[in-house]
C-alpha cells in the first residue's frame, strides 16, 4: 500500500509539474531575426525568416524554448534588386554556405537555462545548420510577450568555410569573417 501511495504521489507531482508549464507559440508573423556577416571591405545585412517556433514558462519564468528558421528567406537587406542584391541572396543559399536545397531549415532548441533575474536568460542550446549540432550561449530578455536576443555564431563550426582565412591562405581583402551576428525579436 505504501507503494502504491508512493506512486500515486510521484504521477501527481509529475502531472502538476507538467501542467504547470506553459507552452507559447511564437508569432512569426510579428517576429524579425537579422543578420550580419562582416568582410575585410565591409559587411552586409539582411534577414531571414522563423517558420515556427514555441517558448515555454514556468508562471513568469522562461524555461525551454524551440525554433525552426526557414533558411530559404534568407534575404540581403542593404543591397537592392538589380545591384547584387539576388547575386547574393543566392549565394547565400548555394553549398558555399548555407546549402537551402540539402538543408532548408535550421533549428535552436534550448538546453540549458540559468534565471539571471530581471526578465534576463543565459542559455545554452543545440544550433543546427547544415546538418551539424553545435552548443551556443547567449543571453536572452523574455518580458510581456516578447524575447529578444543578440549572438554571434561561428559559421565555421556548421562546414561554411567559403573565404574564411582561418582555412584558406592569401585571401587578402576577400577574407570573410567566421563569425556572423544574429539578433531576434521574437514574439509570443
Amino acid at each position: 500500500m505504501r507503494n502504491l501511495k508512493t506512486i500515486a504521489i510521484a504521477l501527481f507531482v509529475a502531472f502538476s509539474t507538467v501542467v504547470s508549464a506553459q507552452t507559447k507559440k511564437v508569432d512569426i508573423a510579428k517576429s524579425k531575426i537579422t543578420w550580419v556577416g562582416k568582410k575585410v571591405t565591409g559587411q552586409h545585412d539582411g534577414t531571414v525568416n522563423l517558420k515556427e517556433g514555441a517558448l515555454v514558462f514556468k508562471g513568469n519564468k522562461l524555461t525551454g524554448g524551440t525554433f525552426t528558421v526557414d533558411m530559404n528567406s534568407i534575404s540581403t537587406k542593404d543591397l537592392e534588386a538589380g545591384k547584387g542584391k539576388e547575386k547574393l541572396d543566392g549565394h547565400l543559399k548555394n553549398d558555399d554556405f548555407f546549402g537551402t536545397d540539402k538543408y532548408p531549415t535550421s533549428t535552436l532548441v534550448f538546453k540549458t537555462i540559468k534565471d539571471k533575474g530581471n526578465d534576463v536568460y543565459t542559455v545554452t542550446a543545440d544550433l543546427t545548420i547544415k546538418g551539424k549540432t553545435n552548443p551556443v550561449t547567449f543571453d536572452i530578455t523574455a518580458k510581456g510577450g516578447t524575447a529578444s536576443t543578440k549572438f554571434n555564431i561561428n559559421r565555421t563550426k556548421y562546414d561554411i568555410k567559403y573565404g574564411s582565412g582561418s582555412f584558406f591562405d592569401n585571401l587578402g581583402d576577400k577574407a570573410i569573417n567566421d563569425d556572423f551576428e544574429i539578433a531576434a525579436t521574437i514574439a509570443y
